[in-house]
């Protein structure tokens, strides 16, 4: 019974390191949660809001445009690529000669948004639009 014990222990602690490629790309992944998104800006952006309670929420914008009439424009634009690659092997070698595994996870993303903010002469919103994706 002992020696069973002793067995089972070993193959515990050989198989602790193996991870299935799911869980791989789990562990890769980045979710930021400070992110600049879509869902920030149907949440927190108003019509009415002064510029600065806008760049307390959004940060600064890439660019900033004025119209015919003096109105800024305010346009930010995010491009991000994502690229990891995790792997992990794991078996039992020395016990039953060589019986082991491999997986590993590889993953590339990439997500653009443009958010454009157009201000009265006040430095109010007066309208505001978002373009996202993903691929």
């Amino acid at each position: 019974m002992k020696k069973r014990s002793v067995l089972l222990g070993i193959l515990c602690l050989a198989m602790t390191g193996c991870m299935t490629a799911e869980q791989h790309r789990a562990a890769v992944r980045n979710d930021a949660g400070d992110r600049l998104s879509i869902a920030k800006v149907q949440r927190e952006i108003r019509v009415g809001m002064s510029g600065a309670e806008v760049v307390s929420i959004l940060g600064s914008p890439n660019m900033v445009t004025t119209d015919s009439e003096r109105r800024e424009t305010w346009v930010y634009d995010k491009v991000a690529t994502e690229r990891a690659y995790s792997s992990s092997s794991g078996g039992l070698f020395l016990i039953l000669g060589g019986v082991g595994s491999e997986a590993g996870a590889s993953s590339s993303n990439q997500r653009t948004i443009t958010i454009i903010i157009k201000f009265n002469k006040d430095n109010t919103v007066r309208d505001y639009s978002y373009r996202q994706s993903s691929f």
